[in-house]
């Protein structure tokens, strides 16, 4: 189960989380585009809000907030220089079809929700911030899209409400993101195996949202199958705002993507068989039954006289105990495979 990935195919899509990095700024919004596009990425996301329907004029920042920006002070002060207008996400998406990149964003409030359906998406990203909205939940689920929710600061029960809720509202396919919302999270708090149990407990295609620093957490996570990754990146952590520190750079980002492309590869079918890249190998690493020394015709075959040694071209020493006892039919030089009736005849 899982959606396609961006050009009909199916495997693990990367969404390239650019967030509010651009601060702002369409030109620099712009360049991102193209980052995630050139890092391989199969989606790039912007998050689409208005911070007064978005925030309370008492609504403060989260801690990682106030150290990331040097401030204390207001959320809505500091959305306010990150916001982009809506005329910006239709450039924004020009520019994703120009570089051949998925474009996504999320939106933040019922305003946006009804701008970014009627801009077009393939499906929706929701933030873990909005599992516990109703009203939110409900809208986007009434579109009928497909749904990846990130699922950070929530227990069980509270995913299980959320997807109750757009089910009965008529959702499309729900993707569920393990997720940990602490910028960046401590390692011993990652939890991975969280996204594996929301997968048997729901029976849904799950993946994870990442918050660490570094790129080994997103890559244990293919491997453990996640169906998404989501990981924020920036064009430099030197930038001034609240996400640049746990986020990666574009050459980061080109690592990681590809670092878990050779993961989605190594994972194959399951399958338990010999390869093809492997076959030409089987006859130098395998074995035959040869003589351990001269053997005369007539001798009786025992394991005074027989050994195993490679190449494995001959009898397997699986069929050792078919050829202990039997007589030898003819001489046998030291280190000769033993053979029986005509030489090229099937053993």
């Amino acid at each position: 189960m899982g959606l396609e990935r961006k050009g009909g195919t199916m495997g693990i899509r990367i969404i390239a989380e650019a967030g509010v990095n651009h601060n702002g700024d369409l030109g620099v919004a712009k360049k991102m585009v193209r980052a995630a596009a050139e890092a391989g990425a199969d989606y790039v996301k912007f998050q689409t809000f208005c911070p007064e329907k978005l925030v309370s004029k008492a609504a403060q920042k989260a801690d990682y907030q106030k150290k990331t920006t040097g401030e204390p002070g207001g959320q809505l002060e500091m959305l306010q220089k990150l916001a982009l207008r809506q005329e910006d996400f239709l450039e924004l998406k020009k520019e994703c079809g120009r570089e051949g990149i998925g474009f996504l964003s999320t939106p933040f409030d019922l305003d946006s929700v009804d701008f970014l359906d009627a801009l077009g998406m393939d499906f929706w990203k929701l933030p873990s911030g909005e599992i516990t909205n109703l009203p939110y939940l409900e809208k986007i689920a009434r579109t009928g899209k497909p749904i990846v929710m990130s699922t950070g600061m929530c227990g069980m029960e509270e995913v299980e409400a959320a997807v109750d809720c757009m089910r009965a509202a008529g959702a499309g396919e729900i993707t569920l993101l393990h997720c940990n919302t602490e910028y960046p999270t401590p390692m011993r708090d990652v939890n991975l195996k969280a996204m594996q149990a929301l997968r048997e407990r729901f029976g849904l295609p799950v993946g994870y949202s990442d918050h660490t620093a570094g790129i080994e957490i997103p890559i244990a996570a293919a491997a453990l199958g996640a169906s998404v990754l989501e990981k924020h990146f920036t064009l430099s952590r030197a930038m001034e705002g609240p996400d640049h520190a746990a986020s990666l750079e574009p050459e980061e980002l080109k690592a990681m993507t590809a670092a878990v492309r050779n993961v989605e590869l190594a994972l194959g079918d399951g399958k338990k068989q010999p390869s093809e890249s492997e076959r030409k190998n089987m006859a130098a690493a395998r074995k035959s039954i040869v003589a351990k020394r001269d053997i005369a015709r007539g001798e009786i075959l025992d394991g005074s006289n027989l050994t195993a040694k490679r190449p494995g071209t001959g009898i397997s020493p699986m069929k050792w105990r078919e050829v202990i006892g039997r007589r030898a039919e003819r001489d046998f030089a030291a280190d000769e495979m033993i053979s029986f009736g005509e030489p090229d005849a099937p053993r």
